[in-house]
């Protein structure tokens, strides 16, 4: 019986990191920043989409839909590292803004 329950814990984990990679695993998991995920669609293509919102990203006009998984993978780092990058450039030109001792 202690078998069975550790065959299943096994997949159960597997399960649960095959989420979390699909989803951006460790870096994105810890960024407020985190827009995009990657999804493995019925026909074994992958979709980078929008979170929030489920919808297919589109980069430089072209949707990003039936993609391999390492260009949907690193085209995702890609789009949340540049959003990151813009969320802080805006972040710091409101304080520049606001001026000395802030708002």
């Amino acid at each position: 019986m202690q078998v069975n329950e550790q065959k299943t814990k096994r997949g159960r984990d597997a399960f649960d990191i095959a989420v979390w990679e699909n989803e951006g695993g460790a870096l994105a998991q810890h960024s407020i920043y985190h827009n995009y995920g990657r999804r493995v669609e019925a026909d074994g293509s992958w979709t980078i989409y929008h979170v929030f919102t489920g919808v297919p990203a589109v980069l430089e006009g072209r949707p990003m839909t039936g993609l391999e998984r390492t260009e949907a993978t690193a085209t995702m780092v890609h789009l949340n590292a540049r959003n990151a990058q813009k969320c802080k450039a805006a972040r710091e030109a409101e304080v520049v803004r606001s001026g000395p001792g802030g708002s």
